[in-house]
């Protein structure tokens, strides 16, 4: 069973149980995709309406192309960091039962991806725009 809480140290962990989950998938020529992902973290817990609600909350902060289902094969989260990061604050979201605009960590899970893969270009997605 996973411990999620919404902080620095399980965001790193989660990045890399994230990466560890791909590697894992790709070793067993097995789908890199949401539902595995949640299945294999979850077990039992990764009924089809959690699988929806996840994948529903993660589609909503992203463009239309790159809206996500349960099925569709995930991108490494080295190089694609956005669909991973709207995944992992879904699931922190419905684990903890928290608002998932308003209450997670959102500069430490951006921090937590710099510390999880430190070669790679930070994510700062909620920066401010030039006018």
């Amino acid at each position: 069973m996973m411990n999620i809480e919404n902080n620095k140290e399980c965001f790193v962990r989660l990045w890399l149980r994230l990466e560890r989950t791909r590697r894992l998938f790709k070793g067993q020529y097995r789908r890199f995709c949401i539902r595995r992902v949640l299945q294999v973290w979850f077990g039992g817990e990764a009924n089809d309406d959690f699988i929806w609600e996840v994948c529903h909350l993660a589609s909503l902060m992203l463009d239309e192309e790159d809206e996500v289902c349960g099925w569709d094969e995930l991108p490494p989260p080295r190089l694609y960091p956005r669909k991973h990061r709207e995944l992992l604050r879904a699931i922190v979201a419905i684990r903890l039962g928290i608002n998932f605009y308003k209450q997670i960590d959102l500069k430490a899970l951006d921090a937590a991806y710099s510390i999880a893969f430190p070669m790679s270009t930070p994510i700062n997605v909620n920066k401010k725009k030039r006018k």
